[in-house]
């Protein structure tokens, strides 16, 4: 490949993997990265519109893509969220700052009284007295600066939360950025019949308008989750994945940078370097140690065909919580002088528990069947995902 074009293709991946794992591309923040966006614009827009039905926007300051998960994963959350009063009060907060124009100034009460009347219209009760409630603005105010459309002035919300009081009150400026951070829909919302329609374009009743809604569900998923297999496509999205694999690998190797290989259970794709914009697995966490370590054991065991363990015919393996923290226990006795003080000193239950957690975020495993919140199922599987690693420590104590 001639110097130029190795170029261009590195800036293309550059934007891409930008756009995909920022909220946005601020010229403030990264010109330079902003100006590579505005360069291949055309190229990029067109890509993300054809492959995922992704729409990109750019402005004067800044660039972002508009996304929709191809399969909303609970992992694709807020982390700092902790119930649903926290995502509405997100968006309240959105709703209120739509009245607002760049630069202008407002006090925390004045919002929150606000959008509180707001809610009473609509037969929604909030009671500000209630710390619960004002906990759930909190944190959803906390986000709302963390992306960057809120800025502080003058005080903290989480003192406002604690207090209650008119004396702790905030106050805040509005940016710009806040009439973009909502996803356009393209049709009105009260069109829609169901929570899983929410993403949909419009698609054509044709079987060129099918086709097309299948491959953007199919790119969607393989760019926003860390692996899909098989059993998880519907019979049409598996055809095309099988058929075309060849095509999606060089598309998205020539975009991304990703290198696909088809294994026996899905199309997997890796990273060729160990950092970039996307979070990858493993994570500097001390659960992703414990979970290679882990992997290599259960081939090993698989391999001998000990305790009975054995693959089904999608190739996972089924283990009960006891044997899970049996092995757990068995690891941690190895190479215990490798871990952290945390997971030296947890239980044997709270490690598995953490490791099944991390399985599901990543694709490599989750709990059997459904199961109470707090409560463990019968037992767990674990996906051939995993068995594509085999992690040893070295010397060092640093895993391989």
């Amino acid at each position: 490949m001639a110097g130029n074009d190795r170029r261009l293709k590195e800036e293309k991946q550059q934007c891409v993997q930008a756009l995909l794992n920022r909220n946005w591309v601020a010229k403030e923040d990264d010109p330079e990265l902003f100006q590579l966006v505005k360069s291949h614009y055309d190229v990029l827009r067109d890509w993300f519109q054809e492959h995922c039905g992704f729409t990109l926007l750019v402005t004067r300051q800044f660039a972002k893509l508009e996304k929709v998960p191809g399969k909303a994963r609970p992992w694709m959350g807020f982390g700092s969220f902790l119930q649903p009063r926290d995502y509405a009060l997100f968006a309240y907060g959105l709703w209120f700052l739509e009245g607002m124009g760049e630069n202008d100034q407002f006090l925390l009460t004045e919002m929150v009284e606000e959008i509180r009347e707001h809610l009473v219209s609509q037969d929604v009760f909030l009671d500000w007295t209630l710390y619960d409630h004002r906990l759930s603005m909190a944190r959803a105010l906390r986000l709302l600066k963390d992306i960057g459309v809120l800025t502080v002035v003058d005080g903290d919300e989480l003192e406002w939360a604690r207090s209650g009081g008119v004396q702790n009150n905030v106050l805040y400026e509005c940016s710009p950025w806040s009439r973009y951070v909502l996803r356009r829909f393209p049709r009105d919302l009260n069109s829609y019949n169901d929570i899983n329609s929410l993403g949909e374009g419009i698609y054509a009743d044709t079987p060129e308008g099918q086709l097309k809604r299948r491959k953007h569900r199919v790119y969607r998923r393989l760019l926003q989750e860390p692996i899909v297999y098989d059993w998880e496509w519907t019979e049409d999205e598996r055809y095309y994945v099988l058929t075309q694999r060849r095509s999606i690998i060089d598309q998205l190797e020539n975009m991304l940078g990703l290198e696909g290989q088809r294994y026996r259970e899905a199309l997997v794709f890796f990273h060729p370097d160990l950092t970039g914009e996307s979070a990858l697995f493993p994570t500097g966490r001390g659960i992703s140690d414990l979970a290679l370590i882990l992997g290599g054991e259960l081939r090993r065991m698989l391999a001998a065909g000990q305790d009975g363990m054995y693959l089904d015919e999608k190739g996972r393996a089924e283990i009960d919580w006891v044997r899970l923290e049996g092995i757990i226990l068995r690891i941690r006795e190895k190479h215990r002088e490798y871990w952290s003080k945390q997971h030296r000193q947890a239980t044997a239950r709270e490690l598995a528990r953490e490791l099944v957690a991390h399985f599901e975020e990543w694709g490599l495993g989750g709990r059997q069947g459904r199961h109470e919140e707090g409560e463990d199922s019968q037992s767990v599987w674990i996906y051939p995902g995993l068995a594509r690693w085999n992690g040893v420590y070295d010397s060092f104590g640093s895993r391989k």
